[in-house]
């Protein structure tokens, strides 16, 4: 029995891959074009969205999402969410319609064709690199300026610990909310680790639940707000994740 789960996690693993490069390989040339100025952005993000939607239903992943409020067409936001898996990027982009921008690691350019697009429409984060990361400060407060929202996983990566239900947060995302008085939109997603870790041989297709927690406003708050900011958001997060856990 054993052996047949372990031929199921290796074929769907590798489907994984095959799922991401499928719609790439078709919207190819629209996806170029929508790239080679900032202003075709939201046209990209359009269809990375068609992109994430087809890699969760191909995977057998069906995911349901409750709004505690809803984002305002337009406007700029912050947000956050818990990470524990690859699918944590797909799932954001198919329940959030306003165009936002990743922060995220640069190890994933590494992957073929989806690597290629990433590098060019996400900001990328050496997080060894101090030089790195006030760059990172610099791309996130143009996309701003530009009317386009930011997502960035405070964890700053997967925890390694897997006993670790929620990782501390870093002060990145709550710094640049307050420079720009944008409202943070936390998210909870407290299946994606059971579908889809980063354990190689593990996951399955099932639900994939995820929750809208009310905003928190930046406005009037300063700097020296930072880290109270960042620990309101975690815990919120956190006693999310614990309310799906008594269900």
């Amino acid at each position: 029995m054993k052996i047949f789960k372990i031929a199921f996690w290796i074929l769907w693993r590798v489907w994984f891959y095959v799922l991401m490069a499928i719609p790439i390989l078709i919207m190819f040339p629209f996806l170029v074009v929508s790239i080679l100025s900032e202003k075709g952005y939201p046209y990209f993000f359009k269809m990375a969205r068609i992109w994430a939607k087809f890699i969760l239903f191909g995977m057998g992943f069906f995911y349901t999402v409750k709004r505690e409020q809803k984002l305002i067409k337009g406007k700029s936001y912050m947000i956050v969410a818990n990470h524990t898996s690859m699918t944590d990027i797909m799932l954001t982009l198919a329940i959030i319609k306003n165009p936002f921008v990743f922060v995220g690691k640069k190890e994933l350019v590494k992957i073929p064709l989806f690597g290629f697009f990433y590098k060019r429409t996400c900001i990328l984060v050496d997080r060894s690199s101090s030089k790195s990361k006030n760059e990172v400060f610099k791309r996130a407060q143009s996309r701003l300026n530009q009317g386009l929202s930011i997502c960035i996983f405070p964890e700053g990566g997967v925890p390694d610990d897997e006993s670790i239900l929620l990782d501390e947060f870093k002060d990145g995302a709550f710094r640049l909310a307050i420079d720009h008085q944008i409202p943070i939109v936390p998210i909870v997603y407290p299946d994606n680790k059971e579908r889809f870790s980063y354990t190689f041989l593990s996951g399955s297709p099932g639900k994939m639940r995820a929750r809208i927690l009310p905003f928190v406003e930046t406005k009037e708050l300063t700097s020296d707000n930072r880290k109270e900011l960042r620990d309101q958001v975690r815990n919120m997060i956190y006693n999310g994740l614990m309310d799906y856990q008594k269900e």
